[in-house]
């Protein structure tokens, strides 16, 4: 992954951005960030490996238009020449706004209220939206050979993904630009001003917006423990409660066949070693948990 002088450099030459500080950040499966500062702004850095730029840059547009439309969600900084990202030697660079506050608590009731009305107000912006470089939905491909990692895992994503079939033969599904990956971190509350910020828009994809509420009800630790969310979501989101009532078991199954889907690439893919394969490991055996519930 690039070095911080690499960065630093990016950053003069594309940005014309003489950064004060530096700092790489840790976290990030798939990515890689740093806080950057320039004078009395601050910034983040963010790259992505070379075959990500163009649902990268999808997110930054994403990104773009919900900060247009009154949302903090880390305004990507265009390039001296309009670019939203440019290459590096390890992938595309882009630099992004700061966004204040801290992330929410996803067990906390109040914290659980402004996660599902921020998401559900997000929704709202992005109905029907699609760009080009977004994920298609969806991505999980039964014949993946990944999937034979282990005896249960092919059979376990199959039904998940037959399932989902199903219901989009006999539902409408309300649909647009989704974040993707709405962990409860990414949506910052900045208490000075009360706003909520939505950043991490790497995993944005095209698809039905029960998908994102599925991922923040797996993130909340089921249905009985999102009851805040799914409240203030159903409240302010585009999605009717009749939807969410019969789509969200559905998604949310689908959900950990997505997990599971990824777990067992980055296992079969043999890149991580150490305490990142145990952290897989972990991911696909919470994934078989959760799957067997609906054998």
């Amino acid at each position: 992954m690039a070095a911080d002088d690499t960065v630093r450099a990016a950053l003069r030459a594309a940005w014309h951005l003489p950064p004060d500080g530096c700092t790489r950040l840790a976290g990030g499966m798939t990515s890689a960030t740093w806080s950057v500062r320039s004078g009395s702004r601050r910034y983040v850095a963010k790259l992505v490996p070379p075959g990500a730029r163009t649902s990268f840059e999808a997110g930054l547009m994403l990104a773009e238009r919900l900060c247009a439309a009154g949302v903090d969600a880390g305004r990507p900084v265009r390039a001296a020449d309009g670019s939203l990202c440019v290459p590096v030697p390890d992938g595309a660079l882009a630099l992004l706004e700061h966004v204040d506050g801290r992330p929410l608590d996803g067990a906390d009731p109040v914290d659980q209220q402004w996660w599902g009305d921020r998401l559900g107000s997000v929704h709202r912006i992005l109905v029907d939206v699609a760009l080009p470089g977004l994920t298609p939905w969806h991505w999980v491909r039964e014949d993946a050979p990944h999937l034979s990692l282990e005896p249960w895992l092919r059979p376990a994503v199959a039904d998940a993904v037959h399932a989902l079939a199903r219901l989009q033969v006999t539902d409408r599904l309300t649909v647009g630009a989704l974040h993707g990956d709405p962990f409860f971190e990414a949506f910052l509350l900045d208490q000075a001003t009360g706003r909520i910020g939505v950043i991490d828009w790497g995993s944005a994809c095209g698809g039905p917006f029960v998908y994102d509420v599925a991922s923040a009800v797996m993130y909340a630790g089921g249905p009985d423990r999102a009851a805040g969310f799914l409240d203030a979501y159903a409240a302010a989101g585009p999605v009717t409660a009749a939807e969410l009532e019969s789509a969200l078991p559905v998604l949310l199954r689908f959900r950990w066949a997505v997990q599971a889907d990824w777990f067992a690439a980055r296992i079969g893919a043999g890149d991580v070693t150490g305490a990142d394969d145990d952290g897989n490991r972990k991911g696909l055996a919470d994934a078989r948990r959760a799957l067997a519930g609906w054998s």
